[in-house]
C-alpha cells in the first residue's frame, strides 16, 4: 500500500538533511510542498527531480483531495517550508485525513527549529510547551500569554519581525521579565541567540530582521530570585543607616527570597 512521508527538511543551512529524507525525496511519486519556491531550491541542491505540488493554508481543501487520489497509486512525500511538517502548518490535516483512509503515515524526522532552539537558549529542557506562532492581534496575543502565565516549562514561540517588538512588550507585561533566549536566523548565516531577560531583549532588537523563536522561562524558573542592582542599593542604605551586616542580610533575605550567603558577599563588595 501507498504510503504518506513526512520528511523533514532544513531549517536554514541546506545540509541539515539526513540521507534518508534524501532517498525518500527521490524515490516518492510526488512531493507535496509548502513553499514549492523553497522545496525547489532543496531540490535542485541535491539534483532531485520528482514532481512538486504546492499544498499550503490557501489551497489546502482543494489540494487535499488531489493529493489523497495520488495516494491510491503511489507514494507521496509531504514537506514544510522547513523543519517537520505537520507543526504550524496545514500538515496536521491532511495526516488526519490519511489515516482515516487508512494510509501509512512515515515519518522521516530531522532538523527542527523548536528543538533547536530549545536546546541552545540555556533554559530547562526537561519540560516545555510550545505555542506556534503567537496571534497577530494584540488582544488575542496577551489572552494566550496570560494561559500560560502559570506554566512551570519553559514556554517556545514562533514570531515574524515585524511583530517581534509588540509580542516582546507583552510578554513583559503578562509574562514579567523574565529570563529568555530570542533565537534568530537559526542555522543560516546570521545566526543570532541572544540570552538574557525581556527588557534585553526589547532593548537589543530595535530594527528586528529575520525568523525568531522564542524561547521563554516558565513560572518556576522566572520566580527564582535574582540578585539586582535595586537590591544591592537596598542592601547598600541599610549599611548607611547603621544596619549590621547580620540584620540587613537578614531582611532582605526575607524580603527577596535570595540566599543570605549570596547577600552577604553583595554587603562585602559594598566596601
Amino acid at each position: 500500500m501507498a504510503a504518506l512521508y513526512l520528511v523533514a527538511t532544513p531549517i536554514g543551512n541546506l545540509e541539515d538533511i539526513s540521507l534518508r529524507a534524501l532517498r525518500t525525496l527521490r524515490e516518492v511519486n510526488l512531493i507535496a510542498a509548502e513553499d514549492t519556491r523553497r522545496t525547489r531550491k532543496l531540490l535542485a541542491a541535491y539534483d532531485i527531480k520528482t514532481p512538486l505540488t504546492s499544498y499550503h493554508e490557501h489551497n489546502k481543501r482543494v489540494k487535499m483531495a488531489y493529493i489523497l487520489d495520488c495516494l491510491e497509486s503511489g507514494d507521496v512525500a509531504l514537506v514544510a517550508d522547513a523543519g517537520m511538517p505537520g507543526i504550524s502548518d496545514p500538515g496536521y490535516e491532511l495526516v488526519v485525513a490519511a489515516t482515516g483512509r487508512g494510509v501509512p503515515i512515515v515519518p522521516v524526522p530531522g532538523a527542527s527549529v523548536v528543538i533547536t532552539a530549545l536546546v541552545v537558549s540555556g533554559l530547562p529542557t526537561d519540560r516545555f510547551i510550545y505555542l506556534g506562532f503567537l496571534p497577530r492581534r494584540a488582544g488575542s496575543r496577551r489572552q494566550r500569554l496570560e494561559s500560560v502565565a502559570g506554566e512551570e516549562g519553559t514556554i517556545i514561540a514562533l514570531e515574524t519581525p515585524h511583530r517581534l517588538e509588540a509580542a516582546l512588550d507583552d510578554i513583559l507585561s503578562v509574562l514579567g521579565d523574565r529570563r529568555v533566549a530570542v533565537c534568530r536566523e537559526l542555522t543560516k548565516v546570521h545566526e543570532e541567540v541572544f540570552r538574557g531577560v525581556v527588557s534585553e531583549a526589547r532593548a537589543h532588537f530595535t530594527q528586528p530582521r529575520g525568523e525568531f523563536t522564542l524561547v521563554i522561562a516558565g513560572r518556576g524558573e522566572a520566580e527564582a530570585p535574582r540578585l539586582t542592582e535595586d537590591i544591592e542599593q537596598h542592601l547598600g542604605e541599610l549599611r548607611r543607616s547603621g544596619a549590621s551586616a547580620r540584620e540587613a542580610v537578614a531582611r532582605v533575605a526575607e524580603e527577596t527570597g535570595l540566599s543570605r550567603r549570596e547577600l552577604y558577599r553583595a554587603w562585602l563588595r559594598l566596601g
